[in-house]
């Protein structure tokens, strides 16, 4: 099997109130690492784990991977562009529920597991050339 380097691993939430999700989740420990309130989207931290809070962009909660990111959000100097990726699991027959535009980051695509999970994969920066 061939490695598939995803990068960054976080929980995306689709929350009704973003400002009673970010209180919650501050009283088990999670700070503020990024996002807009004015924009609906929040990401928090505790540790080594990452919750993403969206009020009024996602359908439903899912797994998300950042193709670029290290776990502590820092910029990778080399990795898989998204449009890869996708085409590699294509490849392996994986229906793309979502799929990537074309040209340049930020963009993103979509697949759903068996059991009808959906896994976000979101490349903010472009692949290095």
């Amino acid at each position: 099997m061939t490695n598939m380097d995803l990068g960054a691993f976080s929980l995306s939430l689709n929350v009704s109130d973003l400002d009673a999700s970010r209180a919650f989740y501050e009283k088990l420990g999670f700070g503020l690492a990024g996002g807009s309130a004015d924009q609906g989207w929040l990401i928090l931290r505790n540790g080594g784990c990452t919750l993403g809070l969206f009020q009024g962009h996602l359908p439903e909660n899912c797994l998300t991977f950042n193709p670029g990111w290290t776990p502590e959000a820092q910029a990778m100097e080399t990795f898989e562009d998204v449009r890869r990726l996708q085409a590699r699991l294509e490849s392996q027959g994986i229906e793309i529920f979502i799929r990537a535009k074309e040209g340049t980051a930020p963009t993103h695509f979509v697949v759903v597991d068996p059991d009808g999970n959906q896994i976000l994969i979101d490349q903010h920066e472009n692949a290095p050339e």
